[in-house]
């Protein structure tokens, strides 16, 4: 997710003061949690939307991933961050559900995958992502004391 929507969403004032934030806490961001995208993928971008060369984002965004999302609320600590970090973490766990249990979708990904040469490596990669994480899930050790009977 771009800095800007998340800005939006957790209602910090402007994306300068969540990426501040961020800035401030960069140990808390590996790249498995936050990137910015090359200067062409972010002229990309601008063409994309349809931002004026006078008006608009003039600076590379961060964009978060899942566990970066998940950092997040940690960095901004506010009641509302906390709550939209939930709903956005509930929403990714829909996500890697519904990818997982539609096997057909799952064909079709790697059939586009094949057919755009790299084009949209990114958006294959969180895709290939999100279908395969739940499968490496190892059940949890159970935490706390064993109470013994006798």
């Amino acid at each position: 997710m771009f800095d800007n929507d998340l800005a939006k969403l957790y209602g910090v004032t402007t994306t300068g003061n969540l990426n501040l934030a961020v800035k401030r806490n960069m140990k808390c961001f590996p790249k498995d949690f936050m990137f910015q995208p090359t200067e062409e993928e972010f002229k990309n971008l601008i063409l994309q939307f349809a931002i004026s060369s006078w008006g608009g984002r003039r600076t590379i965004p961060f964009v978060f991933t899942e566990y970066g999302v998940a950092m997040l609320s940690s960095v901004l600590n506010s009641d509302r961050a906390i709550a939209v970090n939930i709903e956005i973490m509930r929403t990714f766990g829909k996500l890697r559900e519904f990818a997982l249990t539609n096997k057909e979708l799952f064909q079709k990904i790697k059939e586009l995958e094949k057919k755009y040469d790299g084009q949209f490596e990114k958006v294959f990669e969180v895709l290939n992502y999100l279908l395969l994480e739940k499968k490496k899930v190892k059940p949890r050790k159970r935490i706390g004391f064993k109470i013994s009977k006798g």
